[in-house]
């Protein structure tokens, strides 16, 4: 179960940081809106975090977190914000995927 809090938590990773730039690209009350989400997922997101670290070593924990807010948003940013997918950048991003899953596979 800690692994599911743990995913849920980086998808919540992935929503703070859509949500920072989204904010940073309004104004007014649509960006205090879109601030409100921050805060609100940023607060499901450690509270996850947190959940997972009660049984996972926290280096992983936090490695897998961190990964998977990192790849979702540069994902996030090349399909929602024109953001350019290069080789080097897939390349990377998929030995940062690759990562993830070596961490998870040599977790207890």
């Amino acid at each position: 179960m800690n692994w599911v809090y743990l995913i849920i938590g980086g998808l919540f990773e992935i929503g703070f940081a859509s949500c920072l730039g989204k904010a940073k690209e309004t104004s007014g009350t649509e960006s205090l809106l879109w601030l409100i989400g921050f805060f609100i997922s940023l607060s499901f997101s450690m509270t996850l975090l947190y959940l997972a670290t009660k049984t996972l070593p926290i280096g992983t924990a936090y490695a897998v977190w961190t990964g998977i807010g990192a790849v979702g948003t540069v994902l996030v940013g090349i399909f929602f914000f024109n953001e350019p997918a290069t080789f080097w950048r897939m390349f990377f991003i998929t030995t940062l995927i690759a990562s993830i899953i070596g961490l998870k596979f040599v977790s207890n």
